[in-house]
């Protein structure tokens, strides 16, 4: 029998982005282990994959933050980790995962060492200079170092995966593949009935790069000429050098533009409160929250961004913008709310398109195909 280590940076994203991989690796017959930090004070999440025949490992990985010392016992940690279980397959993803994650598999002689790529986050994002830019030339030399040591490499977007060769962050002798993000569960969310009223919803961190700022301005705008039209915001302020300041977000409220619902373990309520969904991020992997909304009937702003467009058929299950235009987000906005025939027919699209090019078990049959998992 087979054993599989993922390894993941945030325990949530275990059971609400790989669950479904989880299952099909132990439906498959292998022994399946996962390593990420914080498992402990994460009970329901650990006793959730235990039952699903899953072995839990919490390493010291920290999400954020560039202390090299922490950052080579995170390797030796997951090096340890490797020699210990011997797994013959290692997949890790999210930034420091795919690096450290690599390299240790390497370290450890693991068979078939795979990462996933599910966006390239801060450092790749805005204006490369400053701290940023600094930021930007040290995760590229340690992406190609540690990229160089996996057997292929798993992208969400087309755009990122040209990125990555054009930078040689991927070396030409390791190949690589785009997969349709993480997938949805589409009878997981199932199509809810639309509300009578206009309403918009964003879910995201709150960070700049998210677009939240541009979300914000546009709500301003349109209330104040449809007051009845609801925005609602789902998210958190994250520890993150982008991260929008706590004085900002209560602005919005204090004011009356955004109505903030906080950080949800169940997004469906949420979706189901909207009539149309935006996401006005800069750059994504592929947004799950996208696709979630998309399953269940709803049309789509998104912007004409890496990761984002590929979700849109624009003027058919929703409507994509430049990146940062906030009167061009409210001038699609004010057709859906002067138009409201617009939402069922794209509403419909968008379930079609989830259906046909982002059911999870489809994404997830590719996946296991592709590491030669049968």
């Amino acid at each position: 029998m087979n054993t599989f280590l993922l390894i993941a940076s945030f325990p949530d994203s275990l059971i609400k982005f790989r669950g479904p991989l989880l299952r099909a690796l132990v439906a498959k017959g292998l022994r399946v282990h996962v390593a990420a930090p914080d498992l402990s004070s994460a009970t329901a999440i650990s006793d959730e994959l235990a039952a699903m025949g899953v072995q839990v490992h919490e390493i010291g990985l920290r999400r954020t933050g560039t202390n090299p010392l922490a950052d080579l016992r995170t390797v030796a940690e997951l090096r340890r980790l490797m020699v210990r279980i011997k797994p013959d397959y290692v997949l890790g993803y999210t930034i420091k995962p795919v690096i450290y994650g690599s390299i240790a598999a390497w370290l450890a002689r693991v068979p078939y060492r795979f990462a996933l790529v599910t966006g390239l986050g801060y450092a790749f994002t805005g204006e490369a200079s400053g701290k940023r830019g600094l930021l930007r030339k040290l995760i590229q030399r340690l992406y190609r170092f540690g990229l160089s040591r996996t057997h292929k490499v798993f992208f969400q977007n087309p755009d990122d995966e040209a990125l990555f060769r054009n930078l040689h962050l991927l070396p030409a002798s390791i190949s690589s593949r785009v997969v349709n993000g993480s997938g949805v569960d589409v009878a997981d969310y199932a199509v809810a009935p639309l509300p009578e009223n206009p309403a918009f919803l964003l879910i995201a961190r709150l960070l700049g790069d998210k677009g939240v700022r541009e979300y914000a301005r546009a709500a301003q705008e349109i209330r104040a000429r449809f007051p009845a039209v609801r925005f609602q915001l789902v998210g958190w302020i994250d520890d993150n050098p982008d991260a929008i300041a706590q004085q900002e977000l209560d602005d919005w409220t204090e004011s009356g533009a955004l109505e903030f619902v906080g950080k949800v373990s169940d997004v469906r309520p949420a979706i189901a409160e909207c009539s149309v969904y935006v996401l006005p991020s800069y750059r994504e992997g592929t947004p799950r929250t996208v696709l979630e909304s998309m399953a269940m009937g709803r049309p789509v702003i998104t912007t004409d961004a890496p990761g984002c467009r590929e979700t849109v058929e624009d003027g058919k299950n929703g409507f994509l913008v430049p990146v940062q235009a906030v009167d061009e987000l409210v001038e699609v906005m004010v057709r859906f709310i002067e138009t409201p025939e617009l939402t069922a027919r794209m509403g419909e699209r968008s379930r079609q398109i989830a259906e046909e090019k982002y059911d999870v078990h489809k994404v997830n049959k590719f996946m296991l195909k592709e590491m030669g998992i049968k």
